[in-house]
């Protein structure tokens, strides 16, 4: 075999990391989609006319390779790609998310999905980029 200077021994080391990284990923990912949904369950609002949380218990975390609830908002029932993680509101009972997010003629709107999304999202970013480049660190000298 020709000696290519190293050339395929990085090659290999380079294709191995995104497996790992992946793998490492998901804790962080679902870890910082927790804590949004935990937010979100702190701003939805109880119903008014019976006082149930149902849009609060609604709220949930779906992992990668998992399917959403359907008629979850946004965008229903649908499978998590790989490295990602969603948070969605709504079921088949509670198909009212938008109606209370964005409001009605008759109903005033009560954010709580996007608001918490953004108080999170800085924190969020750097602590999956953190998770990214420690498993990077972690597994660049494995063969």
């Amino acid at each position: 075999m020709p000696n290519d200077g190293g050339l395929s021994r990085i090659q290999q080391r380079l294709n191995a990391i995104p497996a790992n990284v992946k793998a490492a990923l998901v804790p962080a990912l679902t870890k910082q989609a927790e804590a949004i949904a935990a937010t979100m369950r702190t701003l939805a609002p109880d119903d008014p006319a019976t006082g149930d949380p149902d849009l609060k218990t609604s709220i949930e975390v779906t992992g990668p390779g998992q399917s959403t609830p359907p008629y979850s908002q946004p965008g229903g029932m649908m499978t998590v790609p790989d490295n990602a993680v969603a948070i969605t509101a709504g079921n088949e009972d509670v198909r009212y998310p938008h109606l209370v997010e964005y409001g009605t003629k008759k109903a005033p709107a009560q954010p709580f999905f996007w608001p918490a999304y953004r108080l999170h999202r800085t924190k969020a970013k750097k602590a999956i980029k953190r998770a990214a480049s420690a498993a990077v660190r972690k597994n660049w000298g494995r063969q």
